[in-house]
């Protein structure tokens, strides 16, 4: 099979690439500069110079599936930011795809899609995206999933979205490096002393339900995809950052009050254009309830974790 990659030189796009190599695929990726061209090409994708704003039927020609890891996750950012990459990028790769003859797209959604703030627990396909959105990283990944999922059998083209929460493991430059960097600067505090509970998903069982989702799936659907056992956030954290040699502190702050708190911040060092220490959408995550079932992904996928919580985090310490 041909695929095409959005987003190959990221933390699960490059996974991704490496998985379908594997796997004995031919693999193209996007690639928006020399440095992304060389990452992807090291990851052992052919790179092909496109971003996915001018991303056309062209670079998309003779391909088979795209997977669409490509989006903007900063914490911060502007509206135009988040919706130029995430929404309009998503809606250009979809119409070049249409376009091209491509016949599957497989997008890297989110269950942050669904989060308005309020706790998720234990959800699945069928909770709603919330009626009015908070946070913009959300607002965007949910309006990239409703083009994703409404654009299914559009010139023959089955397109599914494959939702992991909390993605971790090997090279991840997000959750792990954040909060290690906060421990060492002595700027950590646990929310509600971490009694949150959350689900996660190895980088790698991410990759399993995405490449199973190239054959399988009913197209126009989305699947949420986990390790298949929730904990809270005080245990996935400290094992994680355990494997970096840092402890965490003890400190905590009640979420009603870490709240308002981010808001304030947030808006403060907004005005003088600068980048705040906290963001309202982290906080709020870190303060809430998060799991969800992955009972349909088992069901229609075939889908099942390659990689366990202590299997996944004895490597990362062997790694280090």
């Amino acid at each position: 099979m041909r695929v095409f990659v959005t987003g190959g030189s990221g933390f699960v796009g490059g996974h991704v690439i490496e998985r379908l190599v594997r796997d004995g695929h031919e693999v193209l990726a996007m690639a928006r500069s020399s440095a992304s061209a060389r990452v992807v090409e090291g990851f052992g994708a052919r790179a092909v110079s496109a971003s996915l704003g001018a991303l056309e039927p062209r670079h998309l020609a003779g391909v088979d599936a795209v997977v669409h890891c490509a989006a903007f996750v900063e914490e911060h950012g502007t509206r135009a930011q988040f919706f130029e990459a995430n929404v309009e990028g998503t809606r250009n790769a979809l119409e070049a795809a249409r376009a091209a003859g491509v016949k599957r797209f497989v997008h890297v959604g989110t269950e942050a899609a669904l989060f308005d703030g309020s706790d998720l627990s234990r959800v699945d396909e069928s909770h709603p995206y919330p009626r009015r959105h908070r946070f913009l990283y959300p607002e965007t990944k949910a309006e990239a999933e409703r083009l994703v999922l409404a654009a299914n059998g559009v010139g023959g083209m089955t397109t599914i979205s494959i939702r992991p929460r909390l993605v971790w493991g090997p090279r991840d430059a997000t959750v792990l490096p954040a909060v290690v960097e906060m421990a060492k600067r002595g700027s950590y505090a646990w929310l509600d002393g971490g009694r949150h509970l959350t689900s996660s998903c190895h980088v790698a069982n991410l990759v399993e339900a995405l490449v199973l989702a190239l054959d399988k799936g009913q197209g126009g659907h989305a699947y949420f995809v986990t390790d298949g056992e929730d904990r809270t956030i005080r245990e996935l954290l400290t094992r994680l950052v355990a494997t970096r040699g840092v402890t965490l502190p003890s400190t905590s702050l009640p979420g009603w009050l870490a709240r308002p708190l981010a808001a304030l911040v947030e808006g403060a060092w907004s005005l003088v254009g600068k980048r705040p220490p906290m963001s309202r959408f982290a906080v709020s995550m870190m303060s809430s309830t998060i799991t969800v079932v992955d009972e349909a992904a088992r069901r229609d996928l075939g889908y099942r974790p390659v990689v366990s919580f202590d299997d996944g985090v004895r490597a990362l310490a062997s790694a280090a």
